[in-house]
């Protein structure tokens, strides 16, 4: 190939008139700007070539003395347009005439050829005709092809050797893949697939070779198949191609599924595990060999099955670890991993909590974290979780077990209350699954604070919206606390008991009540408890001066079997009993809302509970409303000549 590339630079000069008026003496002025324009040319010639062709009208294999031959030429040129041929006989010049006819193919139609036919081949016209091509200027070397033909001259005949095909070959190795070919000229030979459309290892759809030889590197398990080798015009001989096929075989190690999988299991149980073989080559005589880490534990040869498999009947805790089973044929393995671990699964936070976040101190706030268990039944029962969390930025982490009662079920919501978060930090909380088996996996969410509506108000619940601000039910009373509204009561419901609305009036607004009808019996308690609170001491580095909250809400308790409601404040280490009620009242009030005010001074974090019990009779319906706690003493309470009020606060150390 020749080639040349120069460049040329061009100046432009533009003229830019503007006005300016800035003074009286301002004038016109010429701006002038000058653009420099570079571009090159290349130039090149390549990829030389020839074919001859016989007798078109006779069918003809070969040349024939008596017949016409056609020698043809052809090179890629830049710019086309500048391409020119001659030729040549022998080294001297030749003209066109009437049996020697040159002629050069339109640019436009098929840049780059010309062909010289010979009429009537004589014995004398045997010799060696030159294509010369060169570009107008001589800026670079011309090309020339030199042609020979004579009487030896003959078509191309393609063989493969003996003993090449097939060829068998290991995955990964290289392989030469090798015709033969004969004739005078001997022409390029094209590379193909012949089994299917697809393309060559180099990613063509032909390969070409000089030598007859396609050499592979690196040969893979898709490369298996049959490989076309055929001749081609170029160089040759411009008849029907000689071809032949050879197969190509590629040995490799088992294909198996699955490569890599994680089995999670508890202690005890059963577990299975199975190798499949995808495709091997060759596929028989296999062999298996099952392993627990280095330690062989059975091993085999396949028969009409096409996969193994391996099954622990109880689990024991040394069962635990990589398994691996190696399938074998002479080229090597192919290896399943199978991890059996007892690991718990990560839990499944729930962000769609309703109003998670709430303040019980001015410093502080709390966050209700819920959580799923993913897939809880998959290993041994899960006996706590680790919540680890911390601060945003900071990297130092707090922890604590949180222990689970029982079997979780799957889809079964778990809440856990944070109560020591900073004003207005965020913080990282991670939360772990343990059982016997050890730690499970992870999950990490980042919890924010944001300032609530009401800044003065430190928690207050009205029961609009369930889950009723983290209130729970006792499990150890006799029956539960239910939400209820006027609108969503029960078309049967007892008269003459009970509130017709809501604290404010309202027939949509709810309220938490005891249900007295039956199967209560005189004497059954409902306990109702809030979350826990933290103590806000006024002095941080001592609560000798303990703070002061003002506890709030509104009853009703209207019916002539109303029993009694009590109002305890738990303190942490306490019990329900050792408490003691800072808050009593008992008997019909009338059918009306009244509210309640406690100053409570509690030294530890604590909880309000509200105690129903139900009365002699099904005419004893009790509701509270509105829960309020503020920082701070209660005012005066309201004048209530009606009942009597117990109020009390009990501190044990």
């Amino acid at each position: 190939m020749a080639s040349l590339c120069y460049c040329i630079n061009s100046l432009l000069s533009t003229n830019k008139l503007t006005e300016e008026k800035a003074s009286e003496e301002a004038g016109e002025s010429v701006l002038c700007s000058v653009l420099c324009l570079s571009f090159c040319v290349c130039s090149a010639l390549k990829k030389g070539r020839f074919w001859i062709t016989p007798d078109p009208y006779h069918n003809d294999d070969n040349i024939q003395i008596g017949r016409e031959v056609k020698i043809s030429c052809q090179v890629e040129a830049t710019p086309p347009e500048e391409l020119q041929f001659s030729w040549l006989k022998n080294g001297r010049a030749l003209r066109s005439s009437e049996r020697m006819v040159i002629t050069q193919t339109d640019p436009d139609i098929s840049p780059g050829n010309t062909n010289l036919d010979i009429i009537d081949l004589k014995f004398t016209d045997f010799g060696t005709y030159t294509c010369v091509a060169a570009l107008r200027g001589g800026a670079i070397p011309e090309i020339s092809i030199d042609v020979n033909i004579s009487s030896t001259t003959v078509p191309p005949n393609l063989t493969v050797p003996r003993g090449k095909s097939p060829m068998a070959v290991r995955e990964g190795e290289t392989v030469e893949l090798e015709c033969l070919v004969s004739g005078k000229p001997k022409p390029i030979i094209l590379w193909s697939r012949a089994d299917k459309e697809a393309p060559m290892p180099d990613g063509s759809m032909q390969t070409e070779s000089y030598d007859g030889v396609l050499r592979i590197v690196n040969v893979s398990r898709e490369m298996s198949g049959s490989y076309r080798c055929q001749t081609s015009q170029y160089n040759g001989f411009n008849v029907k191609p000689r071809e032949a096929v050879i197969e190509l075989i590629v040995r490799y190690p088992p294909a198996v599924e699955p490569v890599w999988q994680e089995v999670r299991q508890g202690l005890g149980r059963q577990v299975s595990m199975n190798c499949r073989v995808l495709r091997a080559h060759p596929s028989r005589v296999l062999r298996y060999e099952w392993r627990l880490g280095s330690r062989l534990l059975h091993a085999g040869t396949f028969d009409s099955r096409d996969d193994t498999d391996y099954i622990v009947r109880s689990l024991a805790r040394e069962g635990y670890g990589e398994y691996t089973c190696d399938v074998i044929n002479e080229v090597g393995p192919g290896r399943c991993t199978f991890l059996l671990t007892g690991k718990a699964y990560p839990p499944e936070f729930y962000y769609d909590t309703y109003s998670p976040l709430w303040q019980n101190r001015p410093r502080v706030y709390g966050y209700k974290l819920q959580w799923t268990q993913m897939n809880p039944s998959a290993v041994d029962r899960i006996m706590a979780y680790r919540l680890g969390i911390r601060q945003t930025g900071q990297q130092r982490w707090w922890e604590q077990d949180i222990p689970v009662e029982g079997n979780i079920q799957k889809g079964e919501l778990i809440t856990h209350n944070l109560t020591e978060l900073i004003r207005p930090e965020a913080y990282v909380v991670r939360l772990t699954p343990i059982t016997r088996f050890g730690e499970g996996d992870s999950s990490t969410r980042v919890v924010t604070y944001s300032a609530p509506i009401n800044p003065d108000l430190k928690f207050h619940c009205s029961f609009e919206e369930d889950p009723v601000c983290m209130f729970t039910q006792d499990k150890n009373d006799d029956f539960d606390w239910t939400r209820h509204s006027a609108a969503t009561r029960d078309t049967k419901y007892t008269p003459n008991t009970g509130p017709s609305g809501d604290r404010s009036g309202s027939k949509q607004g709810f309220f938490m009540y005891i249900e007295t009808s039956r199967p209560r019996k005189d004497g059954d308690t409902a306990r109702l408890l809030s979350p826990t609170f933290n103590v806000a001491p006024k002095n941080p580095y001592s609560i000798t001066s303990p703070p002061v909250y003002c506890f709030s809400f509104y009853y009703h308790m209207y019916g002539k079997h109303i029993g009694s409601l009590n109002a305890f404040v738990k303190q942490k280490g306490q019990s329900t009993s050792d408490a003691g009620p800072v808050w009593s009242l008992s008997g019909n009030q009338g059918d009306r809302w009244r509210q309640a005010k406690i100053s409570i001074h509690p030294t530890a974090s604590f909880q309000v509970i509200f105690e129903g019990i139900r009365g002699p009779g099904i005419e004893g319906d009790i509701a509270i409303d509105d829960v309020t706690l503020e920082e701070g003493e209660c005012p005066d309470p309201p004048s209530n000549r009606m009942y009597r009020a117990c109020i009390s606060m009990v501190t044990r150390p």
